[in-house]
């Protein structure tokens, strides 16, 4: 089921929230299953990107409202018919039951201890499984209790970790993880544990900004790990600062960022350039019935281009480079792929690290508002579902789209577990074999063994491995 389960703060979140809505149990008797469906339906079947593969959502397939009423009441939930309703291709849509959770974590809130994480199978186990921190928030309790990157833990309130309960680790707002050495193939436990509880936290998807000067020259080192817009305004002036630097190149890290904001994406293609603006960064391809109205209608709508200036209207700080240097993992999704992919056809990009995800298409939230645009200014107040399905697919400027296998690496240097380094360090093995491309040196050898991937801390997030944009403003009517 492609239900998307937000866990946070939620009592702290209903109270803000509390002073838009009538109580939600007052209202919930004005409301039926039908008329969620009804809402859900009516959307998918406007705004699906996979509309033509979904024989139900063919404007034909029903020929009275009567007769789309007995089909929709064929389900039993409205995560039923989402689910019926999605096409076999679509990995990425999701449905909500309280968007209000939702639009939290799509501004970085969440319910958090701070430790970022990775899960693992033991080599040749199909079932225990172990944890590695990628990385940890500053102020949260995980920092507090002395978390640092490249911790194993094996255990979780002194049970082996498995793929029955690593879900556990998600789920409970307190837990204690036990910590294990592992030298590749073994899993050694330390007989230390740390005890963590989550509470609310924001996370500034810009986790390090720094510059180093090697051989006179000034290298930018920037990990951006979510594409947030409520960071616009700082990534530019992170990027200020990196003007006043006069940096001679730039090394963007984002092997941990799965995702986000599309504005937020071309406005970050923008500060890494500068030279561009006007020009078209992407475009975008919806289902046919769409495109061929915005084609007709708009088809400058269906361009997205650089820009000099971001969303706030502030004007962007941009460093004019001609190429950039990205770190890449598998956990590189989305957001992070339109940057690779949009900057490609105008300057080097040079990837060092792993394949891409394979995420190329954008989804937006759809609210149960009146047709065409589903928007939340005009939501249903007797319920908080939600949709966030696929809507169009981007291409770059030469066209380049479906790189369903993902991006592969210009220089393949994949994270070693058994030896992560520091975040920010110039001997961090990925940030060095970036700065060993830029000076010409002789790259590190990489051992690098290959573990079953179990899963990571922000699998469950409505930003992991997505792209999506903030209202869709189209003429459709």
């Amino acid at each position: 089921m492609k239900k998307i389960k937000i866990i946070v703060l939620f009592l702290a979140l209903a109270v803000s929230f509390q002073s838009c809505f009538e109580d939600f149990d007052d209202n919930l008797q004005n409301i039926t299953a039908l008329d969620i469906q009804n809402f859900i339906y009516s959307a998918m079947n406007i705004w699906y990107l996979y509309k033509p593969d979904v024989p139900d959502l063919a404007n034909d397939r029903f020929a009275s409202q009567n007769e789309l009423n007995e089909f929709l009441e064929t389900f039993t939930t409205p995560e039923d018919l989402f689910d019926a309703l999605n096409a076999p291709q679509d990995r990425f849509s999701f449905i909500v039951d309280d968007y209000r959770v939702l639009e939290a974590a799509l501004a970085g809130i969440s319910l958090s201890n701070g430790m970022e994480y990775g899960l693992v199978f033991y080599p040749g186990s199909e079932t225990n499984v172990f944890g590695f921190v990628r990385y940890v928030l500053p102020n949260s309790d995980a920092a507090q209790k002395g978390v640092e990157r490249g911790m194993i833990f094996n255990t979780i309130d002194g049970s082996q970790i498995t793929n029955q309960n690593f879900n556990l680790l998600r789920e409970l707002s307190s837990y204690e993880i036990g910590l294990a050495a592992f030298d590749g193939t073994n899993i050694t436990p330390t007989g230390q544990t740390i005890a963590l509880n989550k509470s609310e936290l924001i996370e500034n998807p810009i986790h390090i900004a720094s510059t180093f000067t090697i051989e006179g020259q000034n290298i930018g080192y920037l990990m951006y790990n979510g594409f947030t817009g409520d960071f616009d305004e700082q990534l530019n002036n992170t990027f200020g600062n990196f003007q006043g630097e006069n940096l001679s190149e730039l090394i963007l890290d984002l092997r941990y960022n799965s995702g986000g904001s599309v504005r937020s994406a071309i406005d970050l293609s923008s500060m890494i350039t500068g030279q561009f603006t006007g020009q078209v960064f992407s475009t975008e391809v919806w289902n046919p019935e769409l495109q061929s109205i915005f084609e007709n209608n708009d088809p400058e709508g269906l361009i997205n281009r650089f820009t000099n200036t971001i969303r706030t209207g502030a004007a962007i700080n941009s460093l004019n480079l001609n190429r950039v240097y990205i770190l890449t993992s598998p956990s590189t999704a989305s957001a992070s792929e339109l940057v690779i992919n949009g900057l490609d056809p105008y300057i080097e990009v040079v990837l060092v690290g792993g394949t891409t995800t394979g995420k190329f298409q954008a989804s937006t939230t759809f609210y149960d508002g009146p047709p065409p645009n589903f928007r939340r200014s005009e939501a249903n107040p007797s319920h908080f579902y939600a949709i966030q399905p696929l809507i169009f697919t981007s291409a770059n400027a030469n066209g380049v789209t479906g790189f369903v296998d993902g991006i592969p690496p210009t220089i393949e240097f994949p994270e070693d577990l058994t030896n992560l380094g520091v975040l920010g360090d110039i001997t961090e093995p990925l940030l060095e074999a970036a700065l060993d491309e830029i000076f010409g040196r002789s790259p590190k050898s990489n051992v690098h063994l290959e573990y079953k991937k179990a899963g990571n801390s922000k699998m469950h997030l409505p930003t992991y491995n997505r792209m999506y944009v903030d209202d869709v403003k189209k003429p459709i009517d």
